[in-house]
C-alpha cells in the first residue's frame, strides 16, 4: 500500500505524471504534440450542501457523491463527510484556442481532434486516479465511467446528467458559470473537466467566490460583455433567457459532428466556438479577481 503525505501533492503527482507520459494525452496518435496544457486540480467536500442542493433543482436522478461512490462500493459503510471529490481541468494549447478562434461556424481540425483523442485521454486519466487511490488503500470511483452514467431530462434544466464534472469543478473552487453556462475558471473557459470520489482524507479546496455561481462572468457582473453570445453561430445564447441548450444539442448532433466526421474523419460532438474569442478564453477577467 502506497503512504500518501498530507494534502493534495501525491494527487497532483499522479495526474501530472499521466499528463506528461499518457501516450493517450497526444493530438493524434503517435504524434508529439500533447492535446491538453498543464492540468489544474481542486478538491470538494463529499458532504458539502451544494451536491444536495444540485440534486434537488436537478431532479432525482441526480447522483450526490455519497450516490456516485456507493454506486461502485455498494457494501461500504460510510459517510459523505468521509469523501472527496476530486476535480481537475484539462486547459486546452495555445496552438488549439488560436485555431479555434479562426473559426465562426464550425469546429477547427484541432478543437475536433482535442475533443476526439483530448477525451479518450480524460477517460484514461479518470480511470488511472482512481485505480491508483484505490490499490493505495483510498477507495475511488470516477462517476462519468459507472455503467449507469446517462443523460437524462431535468423539468428545470432540461438535458442533464446524473453527474455534473462542470458544478463539481464550481463546488471545487475551480470556476464559475458564464452566461453561455460554461465554466470560467483561472486557465479560462477553453477547458475540460474529471472527476474521481474517493474516502481519503484531503483538505478541502476554498471557493473563493463563495456560493456565488456567476461572479466570475463579466455579464453577469456589470453586464459587459455577452462575446460569448456573438460567437454562437446558431444564436443559442442571448443575454435575455441564457443558454439555449436544446438549440446547441441540435446544432452538435446535426451539423459539427456529420461535418467533423466527413471532414477529420474524427467522430465526438464538438463545436466549442463560445469558447474561444471572448475575454475568459483563457482566464477570469483579471477586474473579477478579488
Amino acid at each position: 500500500m502506497d503512504s500518501f503525505p498530507p494534502g493534495t501533492t501525491y494527487i497532483e503527482k499522479i495526474i501530472h505524471s499521466f499528463w506528461e507520459s499518457a501516450p493517450e494525452n497526444r493530438m493524434h496518435p503517435g504524434a508529439e504534440e500533447k492535446v491538453w496544457d498543464s492540468p489544474l486540480l481542486g478538491v470538494a467536500a463529499g458532504d458539502d450542501p451544494l451536491f444536495s442542493t444540485l440534486k434537488k433543482i436537478t431532479g432525482p436522478f441526480f447522483w450526490t457523491p455519497l450516490e456516485a461512490y456507493t454506486r461502485a462500493f455498494p457494501m461500504a459503510k460510510i459517510k459523505a463527510a468521509n469523501l472527496r471529490v476530486i476535480v481537475y481541468i484539462l486547459p486546452q494549447t495555445s496552438a488549439t484556442r488560436e485555431d479555434q478562434r479562426a473559426q465562426d461556424t464550425l469546429p477547427s481540425r484541432r478543437w475536433a481532434a482535442s475533443r476526439f483523442y483530448g477525451e479518450q485521454f480524460n477517460r484514461a486519466l479518470r480511470r488511472h486516479l482512481a485505480e491508483r487511490l484505490s490499490e493505495a488503500g483510498y477507495p475511488a470511483v470516477a462517476p462519468e465511467l459507472l455503467p449507469d452514467f446517462a443523460y437524462r431530462k431535468s423539468k428545470q434544466f432540461g438535458i442533464a446528467s446524473n453527474w455534473s464534472e462542470r458544478h463539481a469543478a464550481f463546488i471545487a473552487g475551480l470556476g464559475t458559470f458564464g452566461l453561455s453556462d460554461g465554466l470560467i475558471t483561472r486557465r479560462g473557459k477553453a477547458v475540460r473537466f474529471g472527476s474521481v470520489v474517493a474516502k481519503i482524507p484531503l483538505p478541502v479546496t476554498p471557493r473563493p467566490y463563495g456560493d456565488d455561481h456567476h461572479a466570475w462572468c463579466l455579464w453577469h457582473a456589470n453586464r459587459t460583455c455577452a462575446a460569448c453570445a456573438r460567437r454562437c453561430p446558431i444564436d443559442a445564447i442571448s443575454t435575455e433567457s441564457g443558454h439555449d441548450k436544446e438549440a446547441c444539442f441540435r446544432y452538435i448532433r446535426q451539423t459539427t459532428a456529420p461535418y467533423v466526421h466527413e471532414h477529420f474523419d474524427l467522430g465526438d460532438t464538438p463545436c466549442g466556438l463560445c469558447q474561444v474569442g471572448i475575454p475568459c478564453e483563457y482566464q477570469v477577467p483579471p477586474v473579477l479577481l478579488k
